[in-house]
This record gives C-alpha cells, structure tokens and sequence, in this order.
C-alpha cells in the first residue's frame, strides 16, 4: 500500500531543509565574532574580568547593609567595585556583603570605615588582596590549560573517527559552543571570575559527547537509514542535554544567594548547554548528513 504523500513529505523534511537550516548557526557565529571583534577592540579582551582575575581588594562584611545606600556612597568614592549579597540559604536573610573593588586594601578599609561609622575588625569582615601581576600570570595559565584541553579533545576525536570532514564539524561544533557562550556572557555584562574558566574548560567536555555520539551513530552504524540513525542519535542525545541542563537550572537557583562561585559556573554551563542544542542537531547534524549523501552520489 503506497504510503500518504502528506506523511511522506513529513518524514522528509529535514531532507528538504537541512541545508537551509545552516544558515541560523552561521548568522549566529558571524554575529559573534562581529561581536567580540568590536569587544576585544575597546576592552583588550574577549571577557569581562572580575577581580580574581584583575587583581584588587574583597572586603567581606558580616553586618545588614542597605545595598542601595552602599552603592551609592561607593560611587562617589571609589573607582571600579561590585558589591554583591550573601544570604542564608533557608531564610533569605541577608549575612554578609561582599565589595569587590581594585583599590588597595588600606583605601577599601579606609572608605567603607566612612560609610559604616565604625572600625573594621577580624571579627566583622575579613580581607582579601591579590596582585594584578600574580592574577595576569594567573588568567594566562587558565587559557593555556583551556587551550590544551581543547587541542587534546581535538586529537581524541581525529583518531576516533579518522576522517577530515566529521571530525573538524565536532571540533567546530565545540568551537561556536564556546563562541557563542563567551559573546551571550559579554551581552549580559557578567565579569568572569577564576571559576568561570573553569566552567568553560567543562563546557568542552559536555558539548563534546552529544556531538560525538551522534557522529558515532551516524558514520559506525550500519543498521538503519540516515534519518532513522539520527533520530535515534537525537532521542538519546537531546534526552542527555536536557537532563544536564535541568540539573544545572535547579542548582543554580539553588546557589544563587550564598555562592557566586558556585552560580558562574552552573551560569554558564546552562547557557552553553542552550547553544549546544544548536550546533550538535543543526550545525553538526546538517553537515554530517551533506557528507555522507554527497559520500553516497
């Protein structure tokens, strides 16, 4: 019995489009790199750095503070801060604030003093200094260990295929990954702390796995057609992504109020995992499926 053409042009419309649906990840990329182009050449730098990566002085206050008040004192006394809350994570009460500022430790102390009418002590705040030369050196070593980490990832995945054209579409896959996640960060104005690094040397690993377990169905499988190989890499591939992004929503909320460190990282993990979506079922998908029917010709 022949198959209803309404049914049949369904099941074959990512064979009409996948081609035209290139153009969503390459619009995004090349708006990145415009982007961060225009970024790099008014800032030095692809990121915002926050302090642990610029050098200065964290005043940590163990009082109630009025943040707004605080904000605006600060403004017409110190240069560059950021003054976040820390909250109890049962009750949401306020128990401490934490200013991040590149003053120097005795003029951090001497302002805040003004503002508080009162000494600043071991026992009501602690401080913290770091060298701008110690946190340069510092930053540097971060991207070396990020730039290894991609290199090796790269080396993996060649010897695991062996062949050019799947193995750069997984490696570039990762690559608009990281694009994309560092040029949202820069959108939403968020200064990348030590720990915001690292959460992008761990978006390599997750970006990586859906991008090589669809590649893996789709090139070693022998059993089933194109599309039925990618549908089943896309169940159980958008299954894991979500699954992780979940997770990484809920224990961001979770942290939100008691750990900065903590939120940067499930921050941008979730919104790399959003754009991984992306480039593994468009991006990677796309290409991989014009390899292998042009393979096929």
């Amino acid at each position: 019995m022949e198959e209803n053409p309404e049914i049949q042009n369904k099941k074959n419309w990512h064979d009409k489009y996948y081609k035209i649906l290139l153009i969503i990840p390459a619009v995004l990329i090349i708006f990145c790199l415009i982007y961060l182009g225009i970024f790099y050449s008014n800032n030095g730098d692809f990121i915002r750095k926050d302090i642990s990566l610029t050098g200065g002085t964290t005043v940590t206050i163990y009082e109630k503070l009025d943040i707004s008040s605080l904000e605006s004192f600060l403004n017409d006394n110190l240069n560059e801060y950021h003054v976040r809350e820390v909250s109890d994570l049962i009750t949401r009460d306020q128990i401490a604030v934490i200013v991040e500022t590149t003053a120097d430790g005795d003029t951090a102390k001497s302002v805040l003093e003004k503002y508080l009418g009162h000494s600043l002590d071991e026992n009501n705040s602690s401080f913290e200094f770091s060298e701008s030369s110690f946190t340069r050196d510092f930053y540097k070593q971060l991207l070396i260990a990020v730039a290894i980490a991609f290199v090796l990832m790269s080396i993996v995945v060649f010897i695991l295929f062996r062949n050019f054209v799947p193995s750069i579409t997984v490696i570039f896959s990762v690559f608009a990954d990281i694009l994309m996640t560092i040029t949202f960060v820069d959108i939403i104005g968020l200064k990348i702390s030590t720990a915001g690094i690292v959460a992008f040397l761990m978006l390599i690993g997750y970006s990586v796995d859906t991008d090589i377990l669809l590649t893996n169905r789709i090139l070693k499988r022998h059993e089933g057609t194109l599309n039925e190989k990618t549908k089943g890499a896309f169940k159980t591939g958008i299954t894991m992504t979500l699954t992780s992004l979940v997770a990484v929503v809920a224990s961001l909320f979770v942290v939100k109020s008691f750990s900065p460190i903590l939120t940067q990282i499930f921050l941008i993990i979730s919104i790399g995992l959003v754009f991984d979506i992306i480039n593994t079922w468009i991006t990677n998908t796309s290409i991989i499926k014009w390899y292998v029917l042009s393979r096929k010709k």
